[in-house]
């Protein structure tokens, strides 16, 4: 994509993440249509020697068409909606592969939730869940690379801070 339209993006971005005129979508600077990125993910999958499939493909829709964190019965409900034909376990399935995949992410939020959505960049970022609303939010995905580091060399730990959210107040709750 050019120029523009990465500008165009970052202005939907700004505005809602999302322009309802041409139904794309902005992620990760990029203005990107549900057409575009089924074909990404075909394309990726092919390269990994799998198959778009029709759940597959309604999935994706799904998360394009939430755009944030949802949790499966989210996505059930919506794929249920797009395409009535693709069965529950099937749904959850092309979860499965699609996060085995490196396309989808999914995040362990409190009481043992699970919450997925489209990656944006090379690398899961890191996640924090506001106690009181719920609201969980994006962070850079190098925000807890000087604590990984530091577990690391004085435990020999090595921390995954993609696969579970920080916990705390987010800033609308503490306002209140």
């Amino acid at each position: 994509m050019g120029r523009t339209e990465r500008i165009a993006g970052m202005l939907i971005a700004t505005m809602s993440q999302r322009c309802y005129w041409c139904r794309a979508r902005w992620i990760g600077g990029w203005v990107v249509t549900e057409e575009s990125l089924v074909e990404d993910v075909a394309h990726r999958l092919r390269a990994r020697g799998e198959r778009m499939t029709r759940p597959r493909r309604a999935v994706l829709r799904a998360l394009a068409a939430h755009g944030t964190h949802v949790c499966a019965e989210d996505v059930l409900a919506e794929v249920t909606r797009l395409d009535p034909g693709v069965h529950r376990a099937s749904v959850y399935r092309a979860l499965e592969a699609l996060s085995g995949a490196g396309i989808v992410q999914h995040v362990h939020v409190g009481h043992g939730g699970t919450a997925y959505h489209l990656r944006t960049g090379d690398r899961e970022h890191v996640h924090a869940q506001c106690r009181s609303c719920g609201a969980v939010i994006d962070l850079p995905d190098d925000a807890l690379d000087g604590v990984a580091a530091r577990l690391e060399a004085d435990h020999g730990f090595a921390m995954d801070p993609g696969h579970v959210a920080l916990s705390g107040t987010c800033t609308r709750c503490r306002a209140r």
